[in-house]
């Protein structure tokens, strides 16, 4: 993945959360447009760079509403 698409990436995953507010989720797959949302390889460059941002603080990642273990997570 290149830096610049990274940058969106992540630009893309804070604009989101910040329209839906602080107790609001989103899924991977909104970052993602028609056909693309069924490209396992995108979708895990939205995960990765979720993983990143939660590393740093940035945003929680969450199950069923409970943050998970960025070494155990899944899916």
């Amino acid at each position: 993945m290149t830096s610049q698409k990274r940058e969106a990436l992540r630009s893309q995953i804070l604009r989101l959360l910040k329209e839906r507010g602080r107790e609001k989720s989103i899924c991977p797959s909104e970052l993602l447009l028609g056909e693309d949302k069924q490209n396992k390889a995108l979708m895990e460059e939205v995960r990765t760079v979720a993983k990143e941002l939660a590393s740093e603080g940035a945003i929680e990642i969450c199950q069923s509403g409970k943050a998970v273990d960025l070494a155990t997570i899944k899916g």
